[in-house]
C-alpha cells in the first residue's frame, strides 16, 4: 500500500530537534522525501505497524504529530505536481 507521512515535530528544544532528527531517518528507511516533512512511502500491513512502533518510540505526543493517510492505488495517481518535477518516483531503483 502507499502511505503518506507527514509530521511536524516541536524544534523549540535541544530534544524536539533530535527527535526531528529520528523521525526524519525512519521516514528515510521507508520512502522517499515529497517536502521537508512529508514522505511518500510504500508498505506492507507488516511494515507499517513496524513504523508505527518506531515513530511512538521517538515523538513526544504531547508536542508533536505526524499523520498517515493510505492510498487504495498508487500515490502517484493521487498527486498533482505546481511546480519542479521530482527527481525520482516511489518504488523506481536507484541506480549507483
Amino acid at each position: 500500500m502507499d502511505v503518506l507521512v507527514t509530521y511536524d515535530i516541536n524544534t523549540t528544544t535541544r530534544d524536539g530537534e533530535i527527535r526531528l532528527m529520528r523521525v526524519t531517518k525512519i521516514c528515510e528507511r521507508y520512502g522517499v522525501r515529497a517536502q521537508y516533512s512529508v514522505f511518500e512511502c510504500r508498505m506492507t500491513g507488516v511494515s507499517l505497524k513496524k513504523f508505527l512502533i518506531e515513530i511512538a518510540g521517538v515523538v513526544d505526543v504531547a508536542l508533536d504529530s505526524v499523520h498517515l493517510y493510505r492510498f487504495n492505488g498508487a500515490i502517484r495517481d493521487s498527486r498533482t505536481v505546481v511546480g519542479r518535477p521530482r527527481p525520482r518516483e516511489l518504488g523506481e531503483p536507484w541506480i549507483i
